[in-house]
């Protein structure tokens, strides 16, 4: 869930942007599903803080490899409930706003290395909300409106039904994913950033493994603001923000450098870059796929930034977690010829 005022970017970005069709994720793990480890390591959704800093004490510890079983709360900490009305809206405060499940210390993880977060499970809550709040969000200079909805969900929930015509499919996943940054000062969960943080992007969800530069000894991985849908965007600045239960699993990685996250679904691998314009975003989800298939694909320079023109798809990720914005490239496994 986030807030912002109206950005404007040139038409041809946008239109670039817009015109490249939704991908179906993790397609091979839905038609042969994995099986879900058992968890070793148990959080609940009162062990959470709402700032990403070094400073903030973990509240686990575990070895690399470790499988742990997570309840996050709702994007407005327990504000809203199921039956909340466009009322409630006018009391809600943003200083409890994204209260993350963690952090959690990861033995032998050091700066420089890469945490390695797989997403093995992800179960809807049982209810849901979705708001625009007069000021917010990515047309708030221009729509003066106000709205509140809430829908009943539970885990074994498929869609819901907006209207008596549209449905929407649900595909739970984290808004928030993240580590400490390296300083011991508190700051907003409110922007993504090269620590991950509300990167709220929609194909980060079940299945998908996500790949977060270490800045502090321990790496302090958090996790919250669930999505049970979402758009690429989130333009109106909330998804269907919900509680959820995740069974995820931290890796670190010890070979690799990145500068900013990473992630890969069962059919592509994605760079992401943040930044204050889309267009300084999207250079940078550019050049980090470059780095990266000169560094595991051993390509060119040369050839890398050809292939990203030839099969690679940058995508808006979040223009409302202001004051910055997220974009993506993702490019098909099948292309790279690992599927």
């Amino acid at each position: 869930m986030i807030r912002s005022h109206l950005f404007f970017f040139p038409a041809f970005i946008f239109l670039l942007f817009s015109c490249n069709s939704p991908e179906a994720t993790n397609s091979d793990s839905e038609a042969d599903p994995k099986p879900v480890p058992e968890p070793q390591y148990f959080l609940t959704k009162d062990q959470t803080h709402n700032k990403f800093s070094s400073a903030i004490p973990p509240v686990l510890r575990v070895p690399s490899g470790a499988v742990i079983d997570a309840y996050t709360e709702d994007a407005s900490d327990e504000q809203f409930h199921q039956h909340s009305t466009e009322a409630s809206l006018d009391s809600l405060s943003f200083d409890p706003i994204h209260p993350l499940t963690g952090p959690v210390y990861v033995e032998g993880a050091m700066p420089g290395d890469v945490l390695k977060v797989t997403l093995h499970k992800i179960e809807l809550g049982d209810w849901g909300w979705n708001a625009i709040l007069p000021g917010f969000g990515f047309l708030a200079d221009t729509l003066k409106v106000k709205y509140m909805r809430t829908y009943d969900l539970g885990k074994d929930k498929q869609y819901v039904q907006f209207n008596d015509k549209i449905k929407i499919p649900l595909k739970p996943f984290p808004g928030v994913m993240g580590v400490a940054p390296p300083t011991e000062d508190m700051l907003s969960t409110i922007p993504p950033r090269a620590n991950g943080g509300n990167m709220d992007d929609p194909n980060m969800t079940e299945g998908s493994v996500i790949y977060l530069p270490v800045f502090v000894e321990g790496a302090l991985f958090s996790i919250g603001d669930a999505h049970a849908t979402q758009g690429l965007g989130e333009v109106c600045g909330t998804a269907i923000e919900i509680p959820s239960h995740i069974i995820y699993q931290l890796d670190v990685i010890k070979d690799r450098t990145i500068q900013e996250p990473q992630y890969e679904t069962g059919d592509f691998y994605a760079t992401t870059g943040f930044a204050t314009t889309i267009d300084e975003a999207a250079k940078k989800a550019c050049l980090y796929m470059v780095e990266y298939l000169e560094e595991v694909h051993k390509l060119s320079t040369e050839e890398a930034y050809a292939l990203c023109s030839l099969a690679g798809d940058l995508k808006i990720a979040e223009v409302v977690d202001l004051p910055h914005m997220l974009v993506t490239m993702h490019l098909p496994k099948e292309v790279l010829g690992i599927n």
